[in-house]
């Protein structure tokens, strides 16, 4: 997906970008910044799982519609129970002045592991909005504000 989204941005003929990604895809959002720091003028990662491993779970699609694709999560689980331990170590290559925004205890996401990448991050800064893991969903007036109060701050 990290591939994708540099050929989605050379396509468009998009130099260097603000990026903005929940969870899964905010894995792929670090991950091109770690990979493409010169792409990346802003980073802000939304309630997004620190690279360590994890003991999987048993996956069990939720009934009814989803508003994503279950394909991927079974595609892509395995990556994320297991990252590549590079994931974690280079973190320290993002050079985007990054944003964590953190659901708080409400969420799955363990919220010590957000705050790793902030400290692994240079000049990464954590905000929490105690809504759960679908901050922008549950708190979207708090999480559109402290996005666009980050984005609109000049570079330090």
């Amino acid at each position: 997906m990290r591939d994708d989204l540099r050929r989605f941005l050379d396509t468009l003929e998009l130099d260097a970008v603000d990026l903005v990604g929940h969870s899964l895809g905010g894995v792929v959002a670090y991950l091109f910044a770690q990979d493409r720091p010169a792409r990346v003028r802003r980073l802000v990662l939304e309630d997004v799982p620190v690279p360590r491993p994890r003991e999987p779970r048993a996956l069990s699609r939720p009934e009814g519609d989803l508003t994503f694709d279950w394909a991927v999560v079974e595609a892509v689980r395995r990556q994320i129970d297991r990252p590549d331990p590079v994931w974690l170590e280079r973190l320290g290559r993002i050079t985007a002045r990054t944003l964590l925004v953190a659901g708080g205890p409400r969420s799955h996401v363990p919220q010590d592991g957000i705050a790793e990448m902030a400290r692994r991050i240079p000049g990464g800064r954590v905000v929490t909005i105690p809504v759960g893991h679908l901050v922008h969903q549950e708190a979207p007036a708090a999480f559109t504000e402290a996005v666009t109060a980050f984005l609109r701050t000049e570079d330090e």
